[in-house]
């Protein structure tokens, strides 16, 4: 199994997130703005899009976490405070201020099929935690999914207590992992 680390995407670490999604394979297309804010989203070219996460990540606002392999970004996860994404849910409760979610899972291709993306799990929910998040939230969906599979897939949160809490669409399911939940 390979050894990894994590760290949050920050001013310091954008160049090894800008390698990572700049690799072949990666989405360089959406540079992670689908579930976040910005004037004309659907319409912004990929530059744009790359602008307005950095300016994110600039301006402190947690984004997600990388992880390497050595000194080498291999993967990334999307997890930040649910109130700085766009609504996830129909039903989500905006009361809620301390709700972190996770939208995105990218791993290197050379680096799939090792179990990364659990692993990376693992350490956005204890970053998530660590940052004073009281929940965290996901939208994964079931492995035959034709679409958002980019979400991760529910069994890896199943496994590690996540319950399933509803839908959101027709593929998403809704899972959420209370602070004391932790196995």
């Amino acid at each position: 199994m390979t050894a990894l680390r994590f760290a949050p995407v920050t001013a310091d670490t954008w160049a090894d997130f800008e390698a990572l999604f700049e690799s072949p394979g990666a989405p360089k297309y959406c540079w992670c703005m689908a579930w976040r804010d910005m004037p004309d989203r659907q319409a912004a070219s990929n530059a744009e899009r790359k602008q307005a996460l950095k300016s994110l990540v600039d301006a402190g606002t947690p984004v997600g976490l990388l992880a390497y392999a050595g000194d080498e970004p291999v993967a990334w996860c999307s997890v930040a405070p649910r109130n700085s994404l766009r609504r996830l849910s129909p039903w989500q409760d905006e009361a809620e201020r301390d709700v972190w979610a996770i939208v995105c899972f990218f791993i290197r291709r050379d680096h799939r099929r090792q179990g990364l993306a659990s692993r990376l799990l693992d350490a956005a929910v204890e970053h998530a935690f660590a940052c004073g998040a009281q929940a965290v939230e996901a939208s994964p969906v079931d492995p035959d999914s034709p679409s958002y599979r980019f979400m991760g897939f529910r069994t890896m949160y199943a496994r590690r207590g996540f319950r399933e809490i509803g839908m959101a669409g027709s593929r998403r399911h809704v899972v959420r992992l209370e602070r004391e939940q932790r196995a």
